[in-house]
């Protein structure tokens, strides 16, 4: 009976020394290894993280130390390659990632052969992605950049092909493509130049009083006097039998007029 207590007891210890939480970390190779900071668990057994893998498989690092790194050279990745690391570690204590943001995708794009068609299809090639993140397609028009179309990147170093249907109005058009990482820092593609022999957008009537009418479909905002947005699409007609009346700045094609709404 004593010598069971005894096992029982044992059990019990061993289970309280490991019972255990992890972090997980997911994100892409950058070229850079993790550090941790790695306090002595509150049971005074040892230092906190007793495990560390890398995509399933065990680290050799050493991690009986108040600090440590989680070496990903060993591991033979390439840039952009997919990371899952899974850090175990005792419940009385919880490590901490220094430098968590080094698996977060950058913005490393080289968009090349940049080219519209008649149909308004912008395609391009990037190179040397490392991370997937969104490409934002932006327009010049109305004195400033405009968001028009947006396309998630595939995220690898290889030669990568895209292609998005974007607005165009009439003359010369200008766009480019953005990608913003971590860092909140846009980098930017070369601008791309295009002319469209489409006739001008016009609208009617001069005063509306339920809706507006372009002569061909068109991008468009309206603000009201104060400078607020109050509607924008891309559409032929636009309802404006809600909005109360009194003068508005209307954005089209790539003209600005002053409407008085009736």
């Amino acid at each position: 009976m004593k010598k069971a207590l005894v096992v029982i007891f044992l059990i019990l210890i061993t289970h309280s020394i490991f019972a255990s939480g992890e972090i997980v970390l997911k994100g892409v190779y950058q070229g850079k290894n993790i550090y941790v900071m790695n306090p002595f668990a509150s049971s005074g057994v040892g230092f906190c993280v007793f495990e560390v893998t890398v995509n399933g498989r065990l680290s050799t690092d050493e991690i009986n130390s108040s600090a440590f790194e989680v070496d990903l050279t060993v591991f033979q990745f390439t840039k952009g390659d997919k990371v899952v690391i899974i850090i175990k570690h005792k419940d009385d204590c919880v490590p901490k990632v220094i430098n968590p943001e080094v698996l977060k995708p950058q913005s490393t794009f080289e968009a090349n052969l940049l080219k519209i068609d008649k149909a308004g299809n912008l395609a391009w090639t990037a190179t040397l992605e490392s991370g997937s993140l969104p490409y934002i397609v932006e327009q010049f028009r109305w004195n400033k950049w405009v968001k028009v179309a947006e396309i998630e990147g595939k995220g690898t170093a290889v030669s990568n092909e895209y292609t998005v249907k974007v607005p165009t109005h009439s003359g010369n058009n200008r766009f480019r493509i953005k990608q913003i990482d971590y860092t909140r820092k846009p980098r930017y593609s070369k601008e791309l130049r295009y002319r469209s022999m489409e006739p001008p957008v016009t609208f009617s009537p001069p005063k509306p009083e339920k809706e507006i009418i372009f002569s061909r479909e068109t991008m468009y905002e309206i603000y009201d006097y104060f400078g607020n947005l109050v509607d924008k699409g891309i559409a032929t007609k636009v309802d404006i039998s809600k909005l109360a009346k009194g003068d508005y700045f209307l954005n089209y094609d790539v003209a600005t007029e002053t409407i008085k709404k009736k």
